[in-house]
C-alpha cells in the first residue's frame, strides 16, 4: 500500500470514528420515525441544540424494540430505546441492560405523577375501538359490546407484536378476569383479522374491511386535524378504558452516554413535547407546551381507568398470551 493510501485510509477511519462518536442511535417504532410521524421534527429540534446526528433506527413495533435489544444484548449500538410502554417496563428492567436516568420528572402530568429511575414518559393516551359513525348506526357502548356482538366486524392487533394488541390483552383481563379465555373465543368468531401492527389493522379498517378497529381515543383527532373529517369516533367503554404511557430509557452500555442523557432530558422539553399531539396523535406528558388543537380538547376523557400492576403483568404476560392463543385458534 502506498504512503498516500495509508494516509487517506487513516483519515477515513478518523472521520468515521468522529462521526460515530457524535451520533445518537435511538431505537423506536416505524410510525414514530416515519415522514408523517413526530420523528423528523424531533430530529431537527434536537440536532439544533446538540450539534450531533440523531439517528432513528425504525423497528416494526414497540414490542419489537425490546426484542431487538434483548437479542443484541450488551453489544447493541442503541443509546436510547424510545417507544416502550407501561406494560413492558418490568420486562425491560429485568434484562439488566438499562441505565438509570437523572431527569427531573416532577412536572409530568400522567395520572398519579411519575417516579421511575429508569424510564421517562413521552406521551400518553387510552386504547379504544374506533368506528365510522356514517357506516355504523349502533356503535358499541362497552368493551363487552365489542366482544359479544356477533354482527360487529372487528380488527385488533397481535399482543405478541403490537403495543395496542398487548393493551387489549390487559384490558380484556381487567374486565373479564378468569373468564378472559371464553371472551377471547367469543370475539374470535367475529374478528376479521388480527394484524401484526397498528398501521396494517387501521389501514384495513379505513378501507371498510371492519366496523371497529383497536386504536386510541385520540385517533379521531387525527382525522379532524389532518383531513377535516369528523365521522370517526371512539366507542365508549362503560367498564373503563385501559391507558397507555409510552416511555424512553437509556442503555447501560450506550456508546454515547452523554448524548443519551441529553436526549432523555430533551424528551420533556417543548422541542419534543410540542410534536406529540399532531405528530404521534397522543397526549403530551407536560404542561409546558403550546395549546392543544380543539380536536384533542373536545375528545371525551375517560371517567374510569383500568390498570393492572406492572409486576402482575410481568409475571403473567406469557401465560395470558398463551391463553389468548389457545382461545383464538380452536
Amino acid at each position: 500500500m502506498s504512503f498516500k493510501s495509508i494516509v487517506f485510509s487513516a483519515m477515513a477511519l478518523s472521520i468515521s470514528a468522529s462521526a460515530a462518536a457524535n451520533t445518537l442511535n435511538v431505537y423506536t417504532y416505524d410510525s414514530f420515525a416515519s415522514d408523517w410521524g413526530p420523528g423528523p421534527k424531533i430530529k431537527e429540534n434536537f440536532e439544533a441544540q446538540c450539534e450531533c446526528d440523531l439517528n432513528f433506527v425504525a423497528l416494526d413495533s414497540s414490542v419489537g424494540i425490546l426484542s431487538r435489544v434483548q437479542l443484541e444484548g450488551s453489544e447493541s449500538e442503541a443509546d436510547v430505546l424510545l417507544g416502550l410502554d407501561l406494560n413492558v417496563m418490568e420486562a425491560a428492567k429485568k434484562t439488566g441492560l438499562l441505565a438509570k436516568h437523572t431527569v427531573d420528572t416532577s412536572d409530568v402530568t400522567t395520572p398519579g405523577g411519575w417516579s421511575d429511575d429508569y424510564f421517562v414518559p413521552f406521551d400518553q393516551g387510552y386504547f379504544a375501538f374506533i368506528y365510522n359513525s356514517e357506516a355504523l348506526a349502533n356503535p358499541p357502548k362497552s368493551l363487552k359490546d365489542v366482544v359479544e356482538n356477533q354482527n360487529l366486524r372487528v380488527i385488533y392487533q397481535d399482543p405478541r407484536t403490537s403495543t395496542p394488541g398487548l393493551g387489549l390483552l390487559l384490558w380484556m383481563k381487567s374486565v373479564y378476569g378468569e373468564d378472559a379465555p371464553k371472551a377471547w373465543e367469543t370475539l374470535s368468531r367475529h374478528t376479521v383479522t388480527v394484524s401484526k401492527g397498528w398501521y396494517d389493522g387501521y389501514s384495513l379498517f379505513l378501507k371498510g374491511e371492519a366496523d371497529v378497529v383497536l386504536s386510541y381515543t385520540t385517533s379521531p383527532a387525527y382525522h379532524i386535524v389532518a383531513e377535516g373529517e369528523d365521522k370517526y369516533k371512539a366507542a365508549p367503554a362503560s367498564e373503563g378504558f385501559y391507558p397507555q404511557v409510552e416511555v424512553a430509557a437509556m442503555l447501560k452500555n450506550a456508546p454515547n452516554k452523554a448524548l443519551a442523557e441529553q436526549f432523555m432530558a430533551f424528551i420533556l422539553q417543548p422541542g419534543f413535547q410540542n410534536t406529540v399531539a399532531t405528530g404521534n396523535w397522543m397526549y403530551p406528558v407536560t404542561k409546558n407546551i403550546d395549546a392543544l388543537p380543539e380536536a384533542f380538547t373536545s375528545q371525551p376523557k375517560p371517567t374510569k381507568v383500568l390498570t393492572l400492576p406492572a409486576s402482575e403483568v410481568a409475571d403473567n404476560r406469557t401465560e395470558w398470551v398463551n391463553e389468548w392463543l389457545d382461545a383464538t385458534t380452536r
